[in-house]
C-alpha cells in the first residue's frame, strides 16, 4: 500500500512538474491533434470522385436539414432548402440569359444580401467562379477590379445601379453581360435578374455541368484592401476554400451554434470563413447589411446568438457604446477574428463577460496562418509544433530598408524572442501560393527566391511579427505601415496604444512622414478625440515621453473628426502621409512636440518653414 501511495505522490508530483515546466503542453497536444483530423479531412475530401467540395457539403446540408435556417436576415428566414432551390434558378437563367458555361467567372457587386449564397452556389452548379468586389469602389478602381479575373458577367445590387451606370460604356464596349438584381431596369445594357429567376426551374440542376472543376480549379476571387494603389485579386481554389472554411471546426463550432455576421460578404472572414463555416457545421447565420454597434447585443439576444466574427476596429466600437445593465445578458460564447488590440480585448471582456475569443492571424493570399487557441491576451497565435512540421516559417530580422514596400529584403539574420521579425514562409505544395489573378508582377514580388539554400522559394508576408520566450506570436504591423526614425524601426501600433491610453483619446491613426534633409520618417498621428474632451498639450507630452523612446515619440499630431477606414475598418493611411504636416494644406487642429518646452504646441507656417529649411533641429 505504501508502494502505491508512493507512485501516486510521484505521478502528481510528475504532473505538477510538467505543467510547470511546459504550462500549454496539454493545449498544444489538444491543437495539434485538432490540425491532425482536419488535415485528414482535408485529404479525404481530395480522394472522393467526384471531388468533395464546399457545393457537395451544401447539397449534403440540404438533405439532412432542409427546413434548418441557413440565413436570418432582416426578420426573414431562409432555409437551407430555399438557398438550393433559389440557386437552381440561379443557374439556369444565367446560363440561359448570359450564356455561363464551366470556367467562366462572374463578379458580385453587392451589399450584404441572402442572393449572395444563391447567386454563389448558383455559380458553383454551373462550375464557374465568383469574384467579390467591394461595394464602396467606384469607377477607374470599379473597372480594375472587374478586369483582374476576367469575368464575363457582373451582377450588382439595386441599390448600386448608379455606380454600375458610370462606369457601363467601357463594359459593354468589352461584351459584358450587366444584371441588377431587380424585376424593372430602364437602363439600356443592364438586364433584370429577378423576373428571369422567378420564370426558370427549381429543380436540381445536373452535376454534369460542373464534372471538370477540380481542387484547384479557381473557387472565388477576394481583393485586397487597396490601401494604397488599385486591389489585388487574390486567388482562392476550392482546396484552398476548404482551409478557411473549416476554420470554424477547428475553433470547436457546432451545429447548435449560431454565428452573427455583421462583416460584408465580399471579405473573406465574412463570405468564406462566415458563411461556408457556418454552413460546413450545419449553423444558423445571422446576416447583418452593415454593422452597427448600438444594434450588436441586441441582436444577439433576440437571435441566441452564440458566435460573433469581429474584424478591425469593431470591437471597440462595441466598448465605446454607452453601458447598460444588460451588458452581461446574452448567450455568447465566441468572438473570432482578427485586429483586436488587447486593451480592447481586456475591455471588452470585462463589460460583456468572459467570452472566449479565439483570435487569428493570417492574410487571404498567405500559405500559413495562426490562432491564439490558448486565449492570451494580446496574441494572435503560438508557434505549435506540429505546425512547425508542417509548414517552415521564419522571422527575418529586419535591416533597415525593410520597411520600404517594395522588393523583398536581403536577408540578414534571424529574428529572436522579443524582436520584431518579418514573417516569410516556406512555399511548398503542402503550403502553396495561388498569387494574384492578372498579375503577374504583383505575385513575383512577392516571393523571396533563394533565400536560405539554392531553388528555395519564400513568401512575403509583408506582416513584422514578434515571438515571446513562451512562443506566442503577436503582430507588430504591416512593413508599409511602419516608420523609421534615428536608426530605429517604430511599430505604428505600439504608438497607437500609447496614445489611446490617453484619457482625451478615442482613436489613433501613427504614420511616418519624410522631413527634408533627414534619413529616415518622423512619426506622426491623426487622434480623434472623445466627446466633449479637448487636446491637452502638456499631458500629451508627459504621456508620449513616459511611455515612448524619443525616436518612437510622435513629432505632429493632427486632430480629426473621423478617421478614415476601408470596408473591413482597416485605416487608410496613404492620404495622411500624402499631405503631411504642412499647415497651408491641412484643415485641421495640428500640434508639433517642443521637448525643451515640455508640451505640444499649435503648428504654425513658420515653424513648419523652419523645420523644411532645418533650421529648426528634430
Amino acid at each position: 500500500m505504501q508502494g502505491l501511495w508512493t507512485a501516486l505522490a510521484g505521478l502528481v508530483l510528475g504532473m505538477i512538474f510538467v505543467h510547470i515546466q511546459f504550462p500549454y503542453l496539454l493545449q498544444d497536444c489538444k491543437y495539434g491533434w485538432t490540425l491532425f483530423r482536419i488535415k485528414l479531412k482535408r485529404d479525404g475530401f481530395r480522394k472522393r470522385k467526384p471531388f468533395y467540395t464546399v457545393l457537395e457539403c451544401f447539397l449534403e446540408r440540404v438533405r439532412r436539414q432542409p427546413d434548418k435556417a441557413l440565413i436570418i436576415f432582416e426578420g426573414r428566414e431562409y432555409s437551407y432548402l430555399y438557398v438550393d432551390r433559389q440557386s437552381n434558378r440561379v443557374a439556369r437563367a444565367l446560363r440561359t440569359h448570359a450564356d455561363l458555361r464551366e470556367g467562366d467567372t462572374v463578379a458580385f457587386f453587392m451589399s450584404n444580401d441572402p442572393s449572395y449564397a444563391w447567386l454563389w452556389f448558383g455559380l458553383c452548379k454551373l462550375g464557374c467562379a465568383a469574384s467579390l468586389l467591394n461595394y464602396n469602389i467606384r469607377s477607374k478602381s470599379l473597372l480594375h477590379c472587374f478586369s483582374c479575373c476576367g469575368a464575363r458577367v457582373l451582377i450588382a445590387s439595386e441599390e448600386l445601379k448608379a455606380a454600375v451606370e458610370e462606369v457601363l460604356p467601357t463594359l459593354l464596349e468589352q461584351n459584358i453581360s450587366v444584371f441588377i438584381l431587380s424585376k424593372d431596369c430602364n437602363t439600356p445594357g443592364i438586364e433584370t435578374l429577378l423576373d428571369k429567376m422567378e420564370q426558370a426551374s427549381d429543380e436540381p440542376i445536373s452535376p454534369e455541368l460542373r464534372s471538370k472543376v477540380t481542387m484547384v480549379s479557381p473557387a472565388v476571387y477576394v481583393y485586397t484592401s487597396g490601401t494604397t494603389g488599385y486591389p489585388k485579386a487574390v486567388v482562392i481554389n476550392h482546396d484552398k476554400l476548404w482551409a478557411i472554411t473549416l476554420y470554424l471546426s477547428t475553433c470547436g463550432a457546432t451545429s447548435d451554434d449560431v454565428i452573427y455576421s455583421p462583416l460584408p460578404l465580399y471579405h473573406g472572414a465574412g463570405f468564406n470563413l462566415g458563411l461556408h463555416g457556418a454552413i460546413e457545421r450545419g449553423m444558423t447565420v445571422i446576416l447583418r447589411r452593415k454593422f452597427s454597434a448600438s444594434a450588436f447585443w441586441d441582436d444577439c439576444r433576440i437571435h441566441n446568438v452564440t458566435i460573433i466574427q469581429y474584424i478591425g476596429e469593431t470591437m471597440r466600437y462595441l466598448c465605446n457604446t454607452p453601458e447598460r445593465e444588460i451588458d452581461k445578458t446574452h448567450k455568447v460564447r465566441m468572438a473570432i477574428g482578427n485586429g483586436l488590440r488587447e486593451d480592447v480585448w481586456r475591455s471588452f471582456q470585462g463589460r460583456f463577460g468572459h467570452i472566449r475569443i479565439v483570435e487569428f492571424y493570417t492574410a487571404s493570399e498567405s500559405n500559413i496562418g495562426f490562432m491564439n487557441y490558448t486565449g492570451k491576451m494580446g496574441a494572435v497565435g503560438r508557434e505549435n509544433f506540429y505546425q512547425k512540421v508542417r509548414i517552415n516559417f521564419i522571422l527575418l530580422k529586419e535591416n533597415k530598408d525593410c520597411h520600404h514596400p517594395g522588393p523583398p529584403p536581403a536577408v540578414t539574420k534571424f529574428s529572436i524572442a522579443g524582436e520584431t521579425g518579418l514573417l516569410v514562409s516556406e512555399i511548398t505544395s503542402a503550403a502553396p501560393f495561388l498569387g494574384y489573378c492578372g498579375s503577374p508582377e504583383q505575385t513575383e514580388k512577392k516571393q523571396m527566391r533563394n533565400v536560405f539554400q539554392k531553388g528555395d522559394v519564400y513568401l512575403n508576408s509583408g506582416d513584422l511579427l514578434r515571438f515571446d520566450k513562451d512562443n506566442f506570436i503577436y503582430f507588430q504591423d504591416r512593413v508599409g505601415d511602419t516608420f523609421r526614425w534615428k536608426g530605429e524601426n517604430v511599430a505604428t501600433t505600439e504608438v497607437e496604444c500609447v496614445l489611446v491610453a490617453l484619457n482625451f483619446i478615442e482613436d489613433a491613426c501613427v504614420y511616418g512622414v519624410k522631413i527634408p534633409g533627414t534619413e529616415g520618417k518622423i512619426g506622426m498621428a491623426a487622434v480623434t478625440l472623445k466627446a466633449g474632451r479637448e487636446f491637452s498639450c502638456s499631458e500629451a507630452f508627459l504621456h508620449v515621453s513616459k511611455y515612448l523612446p524619443p525616436y518612437a515619440q510622435p513629432q505632429f499630431i493632427r486632430i480629426q473628426s473621423c478617421l478614415e477606414t476601408t470596408g473591413t475598418f482597416k485605416q487608410v493611411k496613404s492620404s495622411l502621409v500624402r499631405e503631411g504636416f504642412n499647415p497651408s494644406s491641412i484643415n485641421d487642429l495640428l500640434y508639433f512636440l517642443m521637448p525643451r518646452d515640455k508640451c505640444y504646441k499649435p503648428m504654425t507656417q513658420i515653424y513648419y518653414n523652419s523645420v523644411i529649411a532645418g533650421e529648426l533641429r528634430i
